[in-house]
């Protein structure tokens, strides 16, 4: 069972008003986000799915292990890397640089408590701590650059790029900062919708545009100098009856390929826009907290039930689906040497197939569920809710 962290954008006069005509109003909301009864089965319930056996092809391999101070449970927290250097922080502030190979120090500082992981780009290393500080190291030894108060509270990623820091902040607000001074540039906000997931999406920087997406559902695209609006689009259309059934937040980042941009969020749909046409191109009803994952001419998306779907890039068909993890609150999904690789919340670690989503190898790595996956040259690192930090190979 996933836990939604709820944001509610209200005068707090209201508060207990507006709570009372969600109950009233909005009953097949709080049916579909409760627990199961022992008298239903496992698909119609939202239990867990028990793992199943499999053909093993795969073997799973730590090459290192290292424990930051924290609690990871939104899952916002990843490395970034260097050359042949790893940057993670803990969200106690320990800051670390990492050699990849050996799992070795290369230096640790100590910050405020920290909102976000680390972004590496262009000689700096950029996080954002519990006080709406978005705080600039440099990458050789963890000296400040820089620390710039943006007045909300960040929980994305930040974007570098040789001129530019973008921020986007709990509230909607997507904002640029100078690299090397963190002096404030340009920002946009969006409409806040009055009630949000707890979470972010980090924006991307491409040929001199942002692409962004936000809680009302929308991706946005903007000039990376001035900040101004090129176009933006729908990712879904809210059309339920309450509040809980408009929540359509899009906290994953899109991620772009050739002309295509390819965008989720929950309660809407997997969207396809050609950056040309300015436009969607392909929908598919799909709720989901990640971004999609292109392999082998396939996009590959798990649903908010951890359900795997996957669709040809060139003719958008359906290829496969599988429900073998339903309910096991997916990681994100990364691919190494052709593989799809996930984690779930019991702390393993899956191998699928791309061409048919079977499980090709399993390990268990951890006590606690894994919250992100990120691939990295012949590596990926994985990183559980209560900051542990994986080095893995197959």
């Amino acid at each position: 069972m996933k836990f939604i962290p709820i944001n509610i954008s209200l005068n707090n006069n209201y508060l207990v008003f507006f709570l009372i005509l969600i109950l009233l109003s909005s009953c097949s909301s709080f049916d579909s986000l409760k627990f199961w009864s022992s008298n239903e089965s496992e698909t119609e319930t939202g239990e867990p799915k028990s793992l199943e056996d499999f053909n093993n092809k795969k073997t799973l391999k730590i090459n290192w292990k290292l424990s930051f101070d924290g609690n990871n449970t939104l899952g916002n927290f990843e490395p970034a890397f260097s050359g042949e250097n790893l940057f993670f922080a803990g969200s106690n502030g320990e800051i670390s640089s990492i050699n990849t190979k050996s799992g070795k120090y290369n230096w640790t500082i100590q910050s405020n408590q920290v909102s976000t992981g680390v972004s590496a780009g262009f000689g700096i290393i950029v996080l954002s701590d519990n006080d709406g500080n978005v705080l600039a190291f440099d990458q050789n030894d963890g000296s400040v650059r820089w620390s710039t108060n943006v007045k909300g509270e960040v929980l994305a990623n930040a974007a570098i790029d040789a001129q530019y820091v973008l921020i986007k902040t709990g509230s909607g607000e997507l904002i640029a900062l100078d690299k090397n001074t963190g002096e404030l540039k340009w920002s946009y906000r969006s409409k806040l919708p009055t009630l949000t997931i707890r979470g972010s999406s980090s924006p991307v920087i491409l040929n001199n545009k942002v692409y962004a997406t936000f809680d009302n559902g929308r991706l946005g695209v903007f000039d990376l100098s001035s900040g101004f609006p090129v176009w933006d689009g729908a990712i879904s259309y809210a059309d339920g009856s309450s509040e809980l059934e408009n929540i359509i937040d899009s906290d994953s980042k899109p991620i772009i390929d050739g002309n295509l941009i390819y965008t989720t969020n929950y309660q809407g749909s997997l969207s396809i826009f050609d950056i040309t046409q300015q436009r969607v191109v392909w929908r598919e009803e799909i709720s989901s907290f990640n971004s999609a994952l292109l392999i082998k001419n396939l996009i590959v998306i798990s649903d908010a039930e951890s359900n795997l779907k996957s669709f040809s890039q060139k003719s958008f068909a359906e290829s496969w689906s599988s429900s073998d993890y339903y309910y096991r609150d997916l990681s994100n999904l990364t691919s190494i040497g052709g593989n799809i690789i996930i984690g779930d919340y019991e702390g393993y670690i899956h191998i699928l197939d791309p061409l048919n989503g079977k499980t090709i190898g399993r390990k268990k790595i951890s006590k606690k569920p894994i919250k992100s996956i990120i691939s990295r040259s012949n590596n990926f690192y994985a990183v559980d809710e209560s900051f542990n930090l994986y080095s893995l190979s197959i």
